[in-house]
Protein backbone atom coordinates (compact mmCIF):
# COMPACT_ATOMS: atom_id res chain seq x y z
CA UNK A 1 0.00 0.00 0.00
CA UNK A 2 0.94 3.70 -0.83
CA UNK A 3 -0.20 6.54 1.10
CA UNK A 4 0.20 10.30 2.15
CA UNK A 5 0.35 11.43 5.60
CA UNK A 6 -0.65 14.74 6.63
CA UNK A 7 0.50 16.10 10.67
CA UNK A 8 -0.78 19.12 11.93
CA UNK A 9 0.10 20.59 15.71
CA UNK A 10 2.29 16.99 16.26
CA UNK A 11 -1.04 15.10 15.48
CA UNK A 12 -1.86 12.82 12.62
CA UNK A 13 -5.16 14.11 11.02
CA UNK A 14 -5.40 12.42 7.97
CA UNK A 15 -3.64 9.33 5.92
CA UNK A 16 -5.07 8.82 1.99
CA UNK A 17 -4.34 4.98 0.89
CA UNK A 18 -3.89 6.05 -2.98
CA UNK A 19 -2.78 2.58 -3.81
CA UNK A 20 -4.73 0.32 -1.30
CA UNK A 21 -4.51 -3.18 -0.66
CA UNK A 22 -8.07 -3.96 -1.51
CA UNK A 23 -10.11 -7.33 -2.44
CA UNK A 24 -11.96 -7.02 -6.32
CA UNK A 25 -15.47 -7.56 -4.53
CA UNK A 26 -14.82 -4.33 -2.46
CA UNK A 27 -14.26 -2.50 -5.91
CA UNK A 28 -10.35 -1.37 -5.23
CA UNK A 29 -10.15 2.85 -4.85
CA UNK A 30 -8.39 5.54 -3.00
CA UNK A 31 -9.28 6.12 0.36
CA UNK A 32 -8.66 8.97 3.55
CA UNK A 33 -8.47 6.55 6.84
CA UNK A 34 -7.92 7.31 9.54
CA UNK A 35 -8.97 10.70 9.87
CA UNK A 36 -8.50 12.76 13.31
CA UNK A 37 -9.92 15.76 15.12
CA UNK A 38 -6.80 17.79 16.54
CA UNK A 39 -7.53 15.85 19.80
CA UNK A 40 -6.51 12.70 18.11
CA UNK A 41 -10.06 11.07 17.88
CA UNK A 42 -10.25 9.01 15.05
CA UNK A 43 -13.45 9.80 13.02
CA UNK A 44 -13.65 7.14 10.74
CA UNK A 45 -14.55 3.60 10.41
CA UNK A 46 -12.58 1.29 8.20
CA UNK A 47 -13.68 -1.83 6.80
CA UNK A 48 -16.27 -2.83 9.34
CA UNK A 49 -17.65 -6.22 9.58
CA UNK A 50 -21.42 -5.24 7.76
CA UNK A 51 -19.75 -2.94 5.20
CA UNK A 52 -16.32 -4.23 4.03
CA UNK A 53 -16.43 -2.05 1.43
CA UNK A 54 -16.64 1.30 3.56
CA UNK A 55 -13.45 2.50 4.07
CA UNK A 56 -13.33 6.05 5.97
CA UNK A 57 -14.09 8.81 3.44
CA UNK A 58 -13.56 7.80 -0.35
CA UNK A 59 -15.15 8.62 -3.49
CA UNK A 60 -17.57 5.61 -5.06
CA UNK A 61 -20.17 5.28 -7.28
CA UNK A 62 -22.80 2.67 -6.56
CA UNK A 63 -24.45 2.20 -10.64
CA UNK A 64 -22.61 3.20 -13.47
CA UNK A 65 -24.20 2.09 -16.58
CA UNK A 66 -24.53 -1.36 -14.71
CA UNK A 67 -21.01 -1.85 -13.14
CA UNK A 68 -20.27 -0.99 -9.57
CA UNK A 69 -17.69 1.14 -8.22
CA UNK A 70 -18.60 0.67 -4.82
CA UNK A 71 -18.26 -2.58 -3.72
CA UNK A 72 -20.34 -5.71 -2.05
CA UNK A 73 -22.87 -6.63 -4.42
CA UNK A 74 -25.43 -4.44 -6.54
CA UNK A 75 -29.21 -4.06 -6.05
CA UNK A 76 -31.10 -5.18 -8.94
CA UNK A 77 -34.49 -4.19 -9.50
CA UNK A 78 -35.87 -7.40 -10.84
CA UNK A 79 -34.44 -9.08 -8.01
CA UNK A 80 -35.48 -6.96 -5.08
CA UNK A 81 -32.20 -7.33 -3.01
CA UNK A 82 -28.55 -7.28 -3.65
CA UNK A 83 -27.00 -9.54 -5.60
CA UNK A 84 -23.25 -10.32 -6.39
CA UNK A 85 -21.75 -10.11 -9.74
CA UNK A 86 -18.93 -9.84 -12.09
CA UNK A 87 -18.92 -5.82 -12.30
CA UNK A 88 -16.92 -4.71 -9.27
CA UNK A 89 -14.56 -1.54 -10.69
CA UNK A 90 -11.47 -0.01 -9.97
CA UNK A 91 -10.41 3.25 -9.39
CA UNK A 92 -6.95 3.20 -10.24
CA UNK A 93 -4.03 5.89 -9.56
CA UNK A 94 -1.84 6.79 -12.25
CA UNK A 95 0.13 9.54 -10.46
CA UNK A 96 0.65 12.89 -8.60
CA UNK A 97 1.02 15.95 -11.08
CA UNK A 98 1.96 18.05 -8.31
CA UNK A 99 1.22 18.02 -4.47
CA UNK A 100 -2.53 17.74 -4.14
CA UNK A 101 -3.30 16.63 -7.78
CA UNK A 102 -3.84 12.96 -8.54
CA UNK A 103 -4.53 11.37 -11.80
CA UNK A 104 -7.01 8.72 -12.19
CA UNK A 105 -8.55 5.89 -14.38
CA UNK A 106 -11.76 3.99 -13.46
CA UNK A 107 -11.79 0.68 -15.07
CA UNK A 108 -14.12 -1.96 -14.98
CA UNK A 109 -14.12 -5.58 -13.71
CA UNK A 110 -13.67 -6.63 -17.13
CA UNK A 111 -10.99 -4.17 -17.60
CA UNK A 112 -12.71 -1.76 -19.86
CA UNK A 113 -11.38 1.59 -19.07
CA UNK A 114 -14.17 4.19 -18.76
CA UNK A 115 -13.53 7.33 -17.13
CA UNK A 116 -10.18 9.75 -16.79
CA UNK A 117 -10.73 11.30 -13.45
CA UNK A 118 -8.41 14.63 -12.09
CA UNK A 119 -8.87 14.59 -8.13
CA UNK A 120 -7.34 17.37 -6.27
CA UNK A 121 -7.75 17.65 -2.38
CA UNK A 122 -5.79 20.24 0.39
CA UNK A 123 -5.79 20.48 4.54
CA UNK A 124 -6.80 23.66 5.64
CA UNK A 125 -5.96 24.56 9.17
CA UNK A 126 -8.09 26.12 11.45
CA UNK A 127 -7.88 27.15 15.24
CA UNK A 128 -10.52 24.18 17.07
CA UNK A 129 -10.72 22.27 13.30
CA UNK A 130 -9.74 21.82 9.99
CA UNK A 131 -11.20 21.43 6.93
CA UNK A 132 -10.25 19.29 4.02
CA UNK A 133 -10.97 20.79 0.35
CA UNK A 134 -11.59 17.98 -2.03
CA UNK A 135 -12.77 18.67 -5.82
CA UNK A 136 -12.69 16.08 -9.42
CA UNK A 137 -13.69 16.05 -12.36
CA UNK A 138 -14.67 13.41 -14.09
CA UNK A 139 -14.36 12.92 -17.92
CA UNK A 140 -16.30 10.12 -19.64
CA UNK A 141 -13.91 8.37 -22.14
CA UNK A 142 -15.91 5.08 -22.61
CA UNK A 143 -17.31 6.30 -26.18
CA UNK A 144 -20.96 6.14 -25.17
CA UNK A 145 -23.44 7.69 -22.17
CA UNK A 146 -22.08 7.30 -18.63
CA UNK A 147 -25.45 6.75 -16.11
CA UNK A 148 -24.62 7.58 -13.04
CA UNK A 149 -27.37 5.65 -10.84
CA UNK A 150 -28.19 3.96 -7.09
CA UNK A 151 -30.00 1.56 -5.71
CA UNK A 152 -33.15 4.08 -5.33
CA UNK A 153 -32.90 4.95 -9.10
CA UNK A 154 -32.79 1.16 -9.25
CA UNK A 155 -36.03 0.34 -7.13
CA UNK A 156 -34.71 1.00 -3.42
CA UNK A 157 -36.63 3.30 -1.52
CA UNK A 158 -34.45 5.66 1.21
CA UNK A 159 -30.86 4.23 -0.40
CA UNK A 160 -29.85 6.44 -2.47
CA UNK A 161 -25.80 6.51 -2.11
CA UNK A 162 -23.61 7.70 -4.85
CA UNK A 163 -20.76 9.47 -4.56
CA UNK A 164 -18.23 10.62 -1.40
CA UNK A 165 -19.10 8.58 1.03
CA UNK A 166 -18.15 9.06 5.36
CA UNK A 167 -18.60 6.24 7.79
CA UNK A 168 -17.66 6.91 11.19
CA UNK A 169 -16.98 4.79 14.04
CA UNK A 170 -19.22 2.82 15.76
CA UNK A 171 -19.91 5.22 18.89
CA UNK A 172 -21.47 7.38 16.94
CA UNK A 173 -24.43 5.34 16.41
CA UNK A 174 -27.14 7.63 17.03
CA UNK A 175 -25.64 10.92 16.50
CA UNK A 176 -26.36 14.32 16.21
CA UNK A 177 -27.70 15.49 12.49
CA UNK A 178 -27.45 19.34 12.47
CA UNK A 179 -28.32 20.60 8.70
CA UNK A 180 -29.17 23.76 6.90
CA UNK A 181 -32.38 23.22 6.33
CA UNK A 182 -33.81 20.89 9.13
CA UNK A 183 -31.78 17.98 11.63
CA UNK A 184 -32.43 14.67 12.52
CA UNK A 185 -32.57 11.46 10.60
CA UNK A 186 -35.38 13.09 8.69
CA UNK A 187 -32.77 14.74 6.55
CA UNK A 188 -32.21 11.66 4.27
CA UNK A 189 -33.07 12.42 1.01
CA UNK A 190 -33.82 16.00 1.17
CA UNK A 191 -31.95 18.88 -0.47
CA UNK A 192 -29.42 21.18 1.82
CA UNK A 193 -26.57 22.74 0.76
CA UNK A 194 -24.63 21.54 4.10
CA UNK A 195 -24.93 19.30 6.97
CA UNK A 196 -22.92 18.34 10.36
CA UNK A 197 -22.83 15.25 12.40
CA UNK A 198 -21.49 15.14 15.82
CA UNK A 199 -20.48 11.87 17.58
CA UNK A 200 -19.11 10.78 21.09
CA UNK A 201 -16.57 9.18 21.28
CA UNK A 202 -15.43 5.71 23.34
CA UNK A 203 -13.07 6.02 26.25
CA UNK A 204 -12.84 9.90 26.33
CA UNK A 205 -15.13 11.99 27.44
CA UNK A 206 -14.94 14.20 23.99
CA UNK A 207 -17.22 14.03 21.29
CA UNK A 208 -16.32 15.53 17.33
CA UNK A 209 -18.08 17.04 14.77
CA UNK A 210 -17.99 16.70 10.92
CA UNK A 211 -19.14 19.46 8.73
CA UNK A 212 -20.03 18.52 5.27
CA UNK A 213 -20.64 21.17 2.56
CA UNK A 214 -21.18 20.74 -1.28
CA UNK A 215 -20.46 23.27 -3.55
CA UNK A 216 -23.56 21.73 -5.81
CA UNK A 217 -27.31 20.99 -5.47
CA UNK A 218 -27.17 18.11 -3.32
CA UNK A 219 -29.69 15.40 -1.77
CA UNK A 220 -27.85 13.73 1.10
CA UNK A 221 -27.94 10.12 2.02
CA UNK A 222 -27.45 9.98 5.79
CA UNK A 223 -27.79 7.72 8.61
CA UNK A 224 -27.38 7.82 12.34
CA UNK A 225 -28.31 3.82 12.37
CA UNK A 226 -27.27 1.31 12.52
CA UNK A 227 -24.21 3.09 11.53
CA UNK A 228 -22.95 6.68 10.64
CA UNK A 229 -22.79 7.63 7.34
CA UNK A 230 -22.90 10.58 5.51
CA UNK A 231 -22.86 10.99 1.23
CA UNK A 232 -24.03 14.75 -0.41
CA UNK A 233 -25.57 11.90 -3.59
CA UNK A 234 -24.65 12.67 -6.84
CA UNK A 235 -27.12 10.61 -7.82
CA UNK A 236 -29.86 10.15 -5.20
CA UNK A 237 -33.05 9.36 -7.01
CA UNK A 238 -32.37 10.67 -10.54
CA UNK A 239 -29.96 9.24 -12.47
CA UNK A 240 -27.33 11.67 -14.01
CA UNK A 241 -25.90 11.01 -17.44
CA UNK A 242 -22.55 12.23 -19.03
CA UNK A 243 -22.41 12.24 -22.61
CA UNK A 244 -19.11 10.86 -24.37
CA UNK A 245 -16.24 13.18 -23.67
CA UNK A 246 -18.24 15.57 -21.55
CA UNK A 247 -16.52 16.11 -17.78
CA UNK A 248 -18.74 15.92 -14.09
CA UNK A 249 -17.21 18.44 -11.72
CA UNK A 250 -17.69 18.44 -8.21
CA UNK A 251 -16.62 20.40 -5.08
CA UNK A 252 -16.49 19.62 -1.53
CA UNK A 253 -15.06 20.61 1.97
CA UNK A 254 -15.11 18.47 5.34
CA UNK A 255 -14.19 20.24 8.43
CA UNK A 256 -12.99 18.10 11.29
CA UNK A 257 -13.80 19.84 14.46
CA UNK A 258 -13.30 19.22 18.14
CA UNK A 259 -16.19 19.20 20.52
CA UNK A 260 -19.88 19.02 19.70
CA UNK A 261 -20.67 22.16 17.53
CA UNK A 262 -24.13 23.36 17.84
CA UNK A 263 -26.11 25.07 15.28
CA UNK A 264 -24.55 28.60 16.12
CA UNK A 265 -21.56 27.27 15.97
CA UNK A 266 -21.53 25.91 12.64
CA UNK A 267 -23.20 28.90 11.36
CA UNK A 268 -20.10 31.26 12.59
CA UNK A 269 -17.70 28.72 11.49
CA UNK A 270 -19.38 29.04 7.81
CA UNK A 271 -19.46 32.49 7.99
CA UNK A 272 -15.66 32.90 8.99
CA UNK A 273 -14.79 30.48 5.72
CA UNK A 274 -16.89 32.83 3.53
CA UNK A 275 -15.00 36.05 4.26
Amino acid sequence: MEELIVTERGVEILRYAYVPETPVFESPKPYFHPMRSYAGDVVTAFRPHDHRWHKGLAMTISHLSGQNFWGGGSYVREAGTYVDLPNNGTMRHEGFTEPGVEELTWHTQAGEHWVDETRTFEVAPGADSWTLRLATAITNVRGQDLVFGSPTTNGRPMAGYCGLFWRGPRSFEHGQIIAEKGDGPEMMGRESRWLAYVGRHDEVDRASTLLFESDQPTTWFVRTTPFAAVNPSIAFDREVVLPPGETLRLSYRVTVADGAWDRDRIEEHLKSSES
